[in-house]
């Protein structure tokens, strides 16, 4: 009886020492958020309480770099300009978002009968979160611009700390809704949909896939569209302003500059942010469907629910993480002076990577038990193999974005390099920038490759899930300085079209260059996390589609190959034309009324570019999404399961390598053209030389790449793999005996 009564309360003990880790891991997926969106709101009051007032009294005129009298009318101008850009931004999105809608119907349509209720409500869900965060991200941008300009009027330091702190409004509300949202759905199926058994977690967390879908497809819209317009905007102000009547693309005189400003939003704020924020989704929807199926073997971790959420509580972390590195990075780098502002972007990076790791740490050893099964094979699976794939992740990240920022700042040899041979000739300058970008391919690839072989050797597919949200474990820092970028550049364009001094001009264009070198870092990560995320969900699709290995000597799998090979290289053939047909009628629409505003008959009409933007990017995105929507469903309903696993693995190597070299390329034809600009080659290649007007040329060559293809590229990995995953079932059930097509 003694014995018995110690059992009993062993057992009770070890129940509510569960009950309360059950209790744990739950308030650790709500507190954060709930601690992220409080800190972006405190963040949005102190924007709000910046008001446009211009310099102090008695401030002298060289370091204003006005007169007095003039400031009232820069305040006003600076004013209307933002508005313009506020305005042009919303419309367009809001626009953009019908398309959405009729889409999430007509997706929805297909969804419910095919794979049922669950899924279609969490991928609409995943469309709204998705939609909401590029949202709120460029509305904070566009009222954050004006006063970037208006504080860099006043003082280097506070125009950086608008632009940065603005940018982690955008980081914390995406990281935070998506956290809270994607937990508040898995509450949902958990004790509504589904049971809390771990034989029905196979069902709940592939249902659960559908938001990474919804998120995905959203970005793929938002990233193509947005590029189109951006670059459509850009490519006409320069090819129209620079080249032909000699003044600048943010010239108030260029019909272009209000659209282009409203691209870098659109595009670089709220497309960006719908990328990543599909990354983290579809990241963590792997690691679950993975984590899901282990019911099937003994001391699988899908009977352990604070363990489930291990891959969810990752990025939950990083949002404390994110708050620690924003009240620390104030205190370490001052930016008093233009050449501290890349090393102090940076830093937030280093600094946010440095705390992250011991959080990983400490986190896998509370939520996950000492060891553990995934399957068959990976049945002794512990901590400290999970501790190495995500860090792997985490610090390949880093990497990567270093390598990017060597191969993308003038600060460094190969785009000075660029910059030397457009003393010759555009051509030169082209033919050196398409070598960059190749060479960019290896430093990442090698860190892709190592972070995949560790991570799949101890722990499977999860593992590599494991992977890509590590290297999304900083996602707050590294959207706050991805959105810094454009907020910067907008900043330049409004103290440009508002007549400030050349002083300003000079702090608002380092603020801009910084962010131009971030921006490309920003786009390494994605494309690298990109790469991790489709190969765990690759993984996730075997496993729901039964494939055990995909063999390439398969006539079906090697055709898949080729097509999925392909399928970057088309896409990008269609967002390039499509920037390119834009592009050809803004610069007729500007040559025409810049011939009637030199003459003094007319003034320059914003709205119409504005239109011819919008016009294009929602007509022209449709024909991309589809091919990527539709090819990994109809190849796999067509020709088989071993077709789809064929295309999604040619799709994934193709991609990720095209994504890269056109990202770096691009990047660094632009701040080739900066370094020209501020001097870099002396005074008799400065603005306005040959040198510059060729590397005018090879930027103009760049923006489609760097902007528009090959940041969408990490969307067409991803997407044709979580649309594989959803309709896995579907696929397999339409596959022969052997994986080929069902009518052989």
């Amino acid at each position: 009886f003694v014995w018995l009564k110690r059992r009993l309360t062993v057992q009770h003990t070890l129940q509510a020492a569960m009950a309360a880790t059950d209790n744990a891991a739950t308030l650790l997926c709500v507190v954060p958020p709930s601690l992220g969106v409080l800190w972006a709101l405190k963040e949005f009051v102190w924007l709000k309480s910046i008001k446009l007032a211009g310099p102090k009294a008695g401030l002298s005129a060289p370091l204003s770099g006005v007169s007095p009298g003039e400031v009232a009318d820069i305040l006003r101008s600076m004013e209307e300009i933002s508005t313009f850009i506020s305005v042009g931004a919303t419309a367009f999105l809001k626009k953009e978002y019908q398309y959405m809608v009729v889409y999430m119907i007509a997706f929805s349509c297909v969804l419910l009968p095919l794979v049922g209720a669950p899924t279609c409500l969490a991928f609409n869900v995943g469309c709204i979160t998705s939609c909401a965060c590029g949202y709120i991200g460029m509305k904070v941008a566009v009222y954050a611009n004006v006063r970037t300009a208006h504080e860099a009027w006043l003082d280097l330091q506070k125009g950086f700390n608008v632009a940065l702190r603005a940018g982690s409004v955008m980081g914390f509300c995406l990281v935070s809704l998506g956290v809270f949202v994607l937990f508040g759905l898995l509450v949902l199926f958990r004790g509504v949909l589904f049971s809390d058994k771990a034989s029905d977690a196979e069902d709940l967390y592939e249902a659960l896939a559908g938001y990474g879908l919804g998120g995905s497809s959203i970005a793929l819209f938002g990233r193509v569209g947005g590029g189109i317009y951006t670059k459509a905007a850009d490519v006409g102000a320069d090819l129209s302003g620079k080249n032909e009547f000699g003044i600048d693309e943010d010239d108030p005189r260029n019909p272009a500059c209000i659209a282009d400003n409203v691209g870098d939003n659109v595009g670089d704020v709220a497309g960006m942010g719908a990328d990543l924020f599909g990354s983290f989704a579809e990241a963590t929807c792997a690691a679950f469907v993975i984590a899901g199926s282990s019911y099937k073997v003994a001391d699988g971790i899908a009977g352990n629910y604070p363990a489930t959420l291990f891959p969810l509580l990752l990025s939950s972390v990083g949002i404390v993480v994110g708050l620690a590195t924003m009240m620390v990075v104030g205190c370490i780098y001052k930016v008093n002076d233009v050449s501290k502002i890349e090393g102090a972007l940076k830093g937030v990076l280093n600094i946010s990577t440095v705390l992250q790791t011991p959080a990983v740490v400490a986190l896998a050893y509370y939520v996950l038990p000492a060891r553990f099964a995934l399957d068959e094979t990976f049945d002794n699976v512990t901590p400290e193999k999970c501790i190495a794939s995500v860090l792997l992740g985490l610090w390949s990240g880093l990497v990567i974005g270093y390598a990017t920022e060597y191969y993308t700042s003038h600060t460094y040899r190969p785009v000075r390099e660029i910059s030397e041979t457009q003393r010759v000739s555009a051509a030169t300058g082209i033919i050196y920038g398409l070598a960059l970008g190749y060479l960019s391919c290896i430093v990442p690839t090698i860190c892709i490759g190592i972070t995949v072989a560790v991570a799949h050797t101890v722990a499977g597919m999860y593992g590599i899930a494991l992977g890509a949200l590590g290297m999304l474990g900083t996602l707050t820092m590294g959207l706050a300085i991805d959105v810094y970028g454009p907020i910067s550049d907008n900043a330049g364009g409004i103290a440009e079209m508002s007549k400030l001094g050349a002083e300003v001009r000079r702090k608002t264009d380092a603020l801009d260059a910084a962010g131009n070198t971030t921006a490309a870092i920003g786009k390494g990560f994605a494309i690298g996390s990109a790469a991790l995320v489709s190969l765990a969900l690759f993984g996730a699709f075997t496993v729901r589609a039964k494939i055990v290995s995909v063999d390439i000597l398969d006539p079906w799998t090697f055709t898949g190959l080729l097509y999925g090979a392909m399928m970057p290289y088309a896409f990008s053939a269609m967002t390039m034309k499509s920037v390119g047909t834009a592009a050809n009628d803004m610069v007729e629409e500007c040559m025409r009324q810049l011939k009637l505003i030199f003459e003094g008959s007319a003034k320059p009409d914003y709205e119409r570019c504005i239109a011819i933007s919008t016009d294009a990017s929602l007509r022209e995105m449709i024909a991309p999404g589809a091919l990527v929507i539709v090819s990994p469903l109809l190849g796999g309903v067509l020709f088989g399961k071993n077709c789809t696993a064929g295309m999604l693995s040619g799709a994934l190597v193709s991609g990720v390598q095209l994504a890269v070299s056109m990202s770096n390329s691009g990047g660094a034809w632009d701040n080739a053209k900066k370094y020209i600009e501020s001097g870099g080659l002396g005074p008799d290649h400065a603005k306005g030389s040959n040198a510059h007007k060729a590397a005018v040329i090879g930027d103009t060559v760049g923006d489609p790449l760097k902007d528009t293809s090959g940041p969408s590229l990490n969307i067409v990995v991803k997407l044709s793999a979580i649309m594989s995953l959803v309709f896995g079932t579907v696929i397999a059930d339409h596959s022969g005996p052997t994986g080929g097509p069902f009518w052989l």
